[in-house]
């Protein structure tokens, strides 16, 4: 009788026990699963301010990886090699203003009004074999009714129907004027906030890495400071590859459009060069933007600019991106661009900017991780 007391107590206290650690793991489900869903919830709203941020941060990043550079060539302080290193950025970039800024400004207006003048080519083309362009017509739509309305009639009707116009008119110009401020303003102040972000971060590296480091749970710490460790050298290996692989593109681009004779080759090759920062789509862009400005100037020199354009791709993509950023970063094409697809739709640019920073991270997390839970003779050296 003893015994099957004893039995029937111990079921019970497994029983109570096996339901206690049901509702414990139903509560740690239930708050995990809340905390995500808050955590997705922030990002979300305030995704601009994020991606402004890790903007900062990468230029940091970037700041601090010269500075070491500089420092393996002159035993320095460190805010004496950070003060130079911006000071020859600051003057190579006043001297391209300098120098440069009458020429940029005037081949920034002749290609905008060359692209202006092919994209009406082009709607042109396209209603002459049947296809339906009226999306091309968007801006005009207020335009049209307001016209369609005026009926002749006596003079005061005239006058009023002037009188409206005008105002309307007035009214679209302060407005687009106020939202062309307001844009410039904006773009303006994120530049000196990401500006500020980075020379800070750049100023005190080791500051933040320590606070960063502090955050994480004690029995962690070790763990987080190899995984840290490992994004910072990635972010600084490829950033560094990735300035050098702009420069080439926009020194290819620029001389091989002046060579085939397309005007604004300069300013293109800066856009070619600025949007080699983005992988696979920015190219895509940048090459449309350089055939559809080489129209102007006949269908030779298009094709010539294609041909240069795909000239170019194959130097980023064969030479350059497999011999300076083959120890960066290794992550496949399709990956990437589905991981870009998905951020720009969801953030927009900032998204499609930064996707392979980001991506950069998520891998050597991954790579950590699997590298931990992989046996001694498995694990890569």
């Amino acid at each position: 009788m003893d015994c099957k007391g004893n039995n029937l107590a111990d079921t019970t206290s497994d029983r109570l026990r096996a339901r206690n650690d049901l509702a414990w793991a139903i509560s740690v489900g239930g708050i995990g699963a809340i905390a995500f869903a808050a955590l997705l919830l922030f990002t979300w709203t305030f995704a601009a301010t994020l991606f402004l941020i890790f903007a900062g941060m990468l230029l940091g990043v970037g700041l601090s990886a010269m500075t070491t550079m500089l420092g393996q060539a002159a035993k320095l302080p460190h805010a004496l090699r950070l003060t130079i290193v911006c000071l020859v950025l600051a003057a190579l970039l006043s001297g391209v203003v300098f120098l440069g800024g009458a020429t940029i400004a005037q081949q920034a207006k002749v290609l905008s009004d060359t692209i202006k003048s092919q994209l009406v080519v082009v709607k042109a083309f396209l209603d002459r074999n049947g296809i339906d362009t009226s999306y091309f017509e968007l801006g005009n739509s207020n335009a049209a009714p307001a016209a369609s309305t005026e009926t002749p009639g006596p003079a005061a009707t005239h006058n009023l129907s002037g009188a409206s116009a005008f105002a309307s008119s007035g009214g679209a110009i302060v407005s687009q004027t106020l939202k062309s401020l307001l844009g410039t303003l904006s773009a303006v102040g994120n530049f000196f906030i990401v500006l500020f972000l980075g020379l800070t971060f750049a100023a005190q590296p080791g500051v933040y890495r320590a606070g960063l480091l502090y955050m994480a749970p004690a029995r962690h710490r070790a763990r987080t400071t190899i995984i840290v460790d490992r994004i910072s050298e990635t972010l600084e290996r490829w950033l560094i590859a990735q300035i050098i692989t702009m420069a080439a593109v926009f020194v290819v681009t620029w001389i091989g459009l002046a060579l085939i004779g397309i005007q604004s080759s300069f300013i293109l090759g800066i856009q070619a060069g600025l949007l080699a920062f983005i992988p696979t789509v920015g190219a895509l862009v940048a090459g449309l933007i350089v055939v559809l400005a080489s129209l102007a100037s006949g269908w030779v020199a298009a094709a010539s600019a294609f041909a240069l354009f795909l000239g170019v791709h194959a130097l980023e993509s064969y030479v350059l991106t497999p011999i300076i950023q083959r120890q960066a970063l290794d992550i496949p094409p399709a990956t990437l661009f589905g991981f870009q697809i998905l951020l720009g739709v969801v953030f927009g640019i900032w998204g499609l900017a930064l996707a392979l920073p980001l991506m950069a991270i998520v891998k050597v997390m991954i790579d950590y991780f699997k590298a931990e839970e992989a046996p001694p003779d498995l694990a890569p050296a």
